[in-house]
Formats: structure tokens, sequence, C-alpha cells
């Protein structure tokens, strides 16, 4: 049964058509991705089913009672709620008994009030939890938020980052459990363990998933099926990220075999008509009618491709060097000791947590911010490319027009071949036709505001190229340009990323971003880094077995001491090891039932299946909760 029916929709912003005619459905289970170039209508789809931006035309056709949540670039948050609030804001009931269960705990803690009053109170409110599911909700809502990296949950949302505004709109919209989950660029402002857990959850999603990501991992492993808007059309492939390349090759063979077919076909019929044949009969009037029809004829032309050609500089021996760098901030060290001498061929990849200083270590070499120690030299033929990911800051008069922005920069281009172009055609080689060019900046999406910007950097003929968090905005296809590029590109690249397949493609060597500012290098790319990480671990849990059992049980007395569990983690802890065994034999029934005595009605089967599916969901993070406390409570 579909969820959601989209028919004829229609969407045009004046310069641009984004839609004409779209049509497609959502059914439970389906997981969308939703791609094309930026500016080609993929945001500008999802606030419409979302019911933000009203359609042209068509109609959007929602099943009774199935709810959407719609989780956008920049979600719209109560700037007077705390974390807590804000995540549980879907939840009706079962938050108000969250809610209040946390607050008598908290005070139980702080040993506040009549203590016999609050512990009769939360043994009722226990209950009640019990019967509403809250107990279920609660734990779901530890998991998902410690996974987010979110864990102060009394601050005010005013009081936070976009980036950490977004992972609780994330945090929210997976624990509301809707049917219909709409999501724009999720993975931005997540570090790489962030996204591989969702990832996985996504991948178990009950609903209807419709999403919009430049993460192709991402995108390959948790889609069912790509939608491509291509100049307002849309286009379905059923099957995920690597299928679509697939036959998107094979179409687009497939119509330059057609045209070229064509092409020869008329070519022979235009040098018959030529020559003039002088008898007119029927046959040969409806061979020239023929002719007419066959010149008339318009083909689709293969989506255009972003075009990186700008011409590079000579670089120097010395490119950049940073000698016992060190930085902190309100007491917080960020580096600590950092030395490294650039060298011109390096494919550089600096990961790291959200706030670990990745940024920060740009700023620094960059001269854009001073280290408190250490020194930074660069040489002297180095001219720095830098494609800030807040580029919107640098965007400044957004009422200029698209073609003075790139102006201020250079009026004629030089490009790779050594022709030189002007301003308004390296435009359109990175897709932006005539009446965008003469527009204002504010008319482009976010994701052609970073592609200007990132145009704007190129033409200046950089020999050292800093790129933090490129993937934010950039769409898949003007990303593989980009990688294509960077690796003919004759200079030093940095590159700021949580995207594994771009460091995958781009960098050489890692420098990871470890506990007290230091930054430890390794040789390969991010896969290589994983797999030496997981080594590293094995080797540590090896070593760590062989340990005398008294050594390892002070260690174990130790952990466990600083890390007390508290009141109400104590009764979470007691109602987990109640509640997933009744889950397991649920389970284990439902198992015999279908295995043994499977009911003849399809629709019964299928409701039992979903049921099957949720307690194997449900059990996996309650034990993932269980043992978390476990560790601690041993």
């Amino acid at each position: 049964m579909n969820l959601l029916s989209v028919r004829a929709l229609k969407k045009d912003f004046g310069i641009k058509e984004v839609l004409k005619e779209a049509s497609f459905t959502l059914a439970r289970g389906d997981k969308v991705g939703l791609i094309g170039t930026n500016g080609s209508g993929k945001s500008t789809l999802l606030k419409m089913i979302a019911g933000i931006e009203p359609p042209d035309q068509g109609e959007i056709w929602l099943s009774g009672g199935a709810r959407t949540i719609y989780v956008s670039q920049q979600p719209d948050l109560d700037e007077d709620k705390t974390v807590l609030e804000q995540v549980f804001a879907d939840s009706g009931q079962q938050m108000l008994l969250v809610k209040e269960y946390e607050e008598i705990s908290e005070k139980l803690t702080q040993e506040e009030g009549d203590t016999d009053k609050l512990i009769n109170r939360l043994s009722s409110l226990s209950q009640e939890m019990e019967a509403t599911g809250a107990w279920e909700l609660e734990t779901n809502a530890k998991i998902i938020l410690n996974q987010l990296g979110i864990h102060n949950l009394t601050t005010k949302i005013k009081e936070l980052s976009g980036g950490y505004r977004k992972r609780i709109a994330l945090a929210s919209a997976l624990l509301s459990q809707p049917d219909i989950l709409l999501m724009d660029e999720p993975t931005n402002h997540l570090d790489a363990i962030s996204v591989e857990w969702l990832q996985g959850y996504l991948s178990r999603y009950q609903g209807a998933l419709l999403l919009i990501t430049h993460d192709r991992y991402f995108l390959d492993r948790v889609t069912n099926t790509i939608i491509e808007i291509d100049r307002g059309d849309l286009y379905s492939y059923t099957g995920n990220y690597a299928y679509y390349l697939e036959k998107k090759a094979e179409a687009e063979d497939s119509i330059a075999s057609t045209q070229r077919k064509h092409s020869g076909v008329l070519r022979r019929e235009l040098e018959w008509l030529k020559k003039g044949p002088k008898a007119r009969s029927t046959k040969q009037k409806a061979r020239i009618d023929r002719i007419s029809q066959m010149q008339e004829r318009e083909f689709k032309q293969i989506q255009g491709k972003v075009e990186i050609t700008t011409a590079g500089r000579r670089i120097g021996k010395k490119v950049i060097e940073l000698f016992n760098v060190f930085k902190s901030y309100n007491g917080r060290t960020l580096i600590k000791d950092f030395t490294y001498i650039f060298n011109p061929e390096d494919r550089i990849g600096i990961i790291g947590s959200n706030g670990a200083g990745k940024s920060t270590l740009m700023d620094i070499v960059t001269n854009r911010v001073a280290p408190d120690s250490g020194s930074v030299e660069i040489g002297s033929t180095i001219h720095i490319g830098y494609f800030d990911q807040h580029c919107d800051d640098l965007l400044l008069n957004e009422n200029q027009r698209v073609i003075d922005y790139l102006k201020d920069v250079a009026e004629l281009v030089k490009t790779a071949e050594g022709t030189v172009i002007t301003a308004s055609q390296m435009l359109e080689r990175f897709l932006f036709p005539p009446t965008q060019q003469y527009a204002p900046i504010n008319k482009l999406s976010g994701g052609e505001k970073r592609r200007l910007f990132l145009l704007r950097v190129l033409i200046s003929a950089p020999n050292v190229l800093i790129l933090d968090e490129p993937t934010n905005d950039l769409d898949v296809q003007t990303l593989a340009v980009l990688e294509e590029y960077l690796e003919d590109f004759n200079g030093c690249v940095i590159v700021v990323s949580h995207d594994r397949y771009f460091l995958d493609r781009v960098v050489e060597t890692i420098f990871a971003f470890e506990e007290g500012g230091k930054l430890i290098q390794y040789a390969g790319n991010y896969s290589v880094y994983l797999d030496t990480k997981k080594a590293q671990t094995e080797t540590v849990k090896s070593q760590s077995s062989l340990q005398p059992a008294k050594i390892k049980a002070q260690s174990s007395y130790k952990n466990s001491k600083s890390s007390k569990l508290s009141f109400k983690e104590k009764q979470e802890y007691e109602k987990l090891e109640t509640q997933i065994p009744v889950m397991e034999t649920e389970k284990a029934e439902i198992e015999k039932v279908l295995s043994q005595n499977p009911p003849s009605d399809f629709n019964k089967i299928q409701e039992i299946s979903s049921r099957l599916a949720k307690l194997n969901e449900a059990i996996e993070m309650a034990t993932f909760r269980w043992l978390e406390l476990a560790e601690r409570e041993t």
C-alpha cells in the first residue's frame, strides 16, 4: 500500500523550471535517495511534500493517518526548549512521563525534597511508563542521543550551534518513528562514527524514507531506489547508488548511440534530397515529409556536468611548515606540539570529532589565526585557495549578481588546456546558464552558492588547495568531477572531511585528532586508517586478556568507582533486565508461529512479520543499553 503519491507536480522559480510533471509513489519499506545537480529542485521537492513550499500545479496525496517528519538542513527548533524537551517534542504523553521521571531521578540523586514521597511517585511513574511504552522510548532516546554525540540534555536550544541543532532534530525525528521520514543532508555535521551508526539504523527502518545526501557510501548502503531530478524530469532506478551508476551509464550510451544513428540516417536522407529527384511520386513525397520530421526531432541532451579546467601555477620546494604548534581555547587544548612539513605532492586528510580543532588547524595553516606557541612558515611561491565550509559568510553581498561576484577575481580565465575564456563561459562550464549569471546570489540554492564559491577559489589558480568540509551541500555529480580534478592537481591538497568516500578517493595520508590535542599520522586513505585502528584495537584487547587477574580486577574496580550508576540509571538497568526476556519470549513465539503454523491471510503474515522486525530492533537496542549499564554496574 502506498503511503505517499506525488502526481504531475510542477514548480517554476522564474529563472528556472525545477519540476515539470513530477510523479512517483512511496510505500512502507521504500528507501529512496534523491539526487541531482545543485539547484535541480531536490530540497524544494522535500519541502513541498512536507507542506512548507506550495507546488505551482499537481497533487500530493498522503495515506490517511500517515505521519510525516521532515528534517531540513537548517531545522526550525523552539529556542526556549531544553534538549530533552525538544527531542521528545513529538512523543506526546510518553514525553511528559519521561520528563517527570528524569526530574524526580535528578532530585533523588541530589538528595533534594521529601525522599519517601519522591520514591513513591517514581514507583507509580514506573508503572505508567510500563503501560504506555515510555520505558522503551527512553531507552531508545538515550542510545540515539549517545550515538549522535548529544549528552547535555538540560541546555537550552538557543545556546547551541547550528550543527548541534541539526543532530537534535535528527534524534527527535528518529525517536518519533514516523511513517514517512524526509531527510535533507542528514550526515552533515556528523562525524564518521555517527554516520556509520545512522547508516545501520536507517537500513533497519520500517517506514518509508526519502533522503538527499552527498555521502555516496551512505547512499549505496541505505537506499533501495534512486530518483534523479534532471532538468525538471524525474527518473527512477530500482536499486542502490551503484546500480544507478551502472544503469545511468548504459542509458547515456544508448542515447548517444540513438543520436548517432539518427544523425547518420538524416545525413544520407539529406544527401538524397540534395540530388533533387525528378520524379515527385507519392512515395517520394512521403520520404521528403519523413526527412522534415527527422530534422524537427529533438533529443534531450545528456545531463550537463561541471567542467573544472582551471590553470594552476608553479609550486616551489617550500610549501607550508609547522613547528611545535600549540593552540588552546578556554583552557582546552585543541592542538598540542604539532610539527609537519607539507610537500608539493601531499594529499592529506584531516579527521576528528566535531569541535576537535580541525578548522582551527586550517586557520593556523593559512595564517588567519595565530598559534599560542610554535611557528608557521609559508613558501614565497605559495598561493593558497581556501574552500571554507562557512562560504555564506564570504558571500558578503547576496544582492550582487553571480557574474559580478566572479569578475571580482578575474574577467578572463585561463583553462588547463592553455586557452583563455570569459568569466561567463567559465560559469556555463560550472552549470550556471546565462539566465542565472545575471541574477542576484540570493536567488541561488545553498548548493549552488557552494559551487559558485568553489569556482571562485579555483579560478584564482592556487597551488595549495585547502578544502574544509567540501562535500557539504555539493551534489554527488560535482563531487565526482572535483575528485577527478584533484587527481591531476599540480600542488598540495589538504582536506578536512567526514565524507568517507571522498577521503578514500582523494587522500593518501590521514592526520587524526586524538585526545589531548594530539595529531597522529596514518599512511593511506580513510579505509586503510580504519583497518589500522581496528588492528590496534584488537592488539590492545589481546594484550589486555593476558594481564594478571588481580590487575584486571583492580582496573575494573577503579572504572566502576569512577562511573557509578546514578539512581535513575539503576532503575533503568533493573527495568531492562525484566524487559529483554519478555521481548525475547515474544520473539520466539512469533518465529514459532511463522515456521510451524503460518496464517493463511497474507495481510496477517505481513502484520506478524512487521512486529517481528520491530521486536528484533527493540531487543538489539535494549541489549546495547543494558550492556553499557552492566559494564559500569559490575
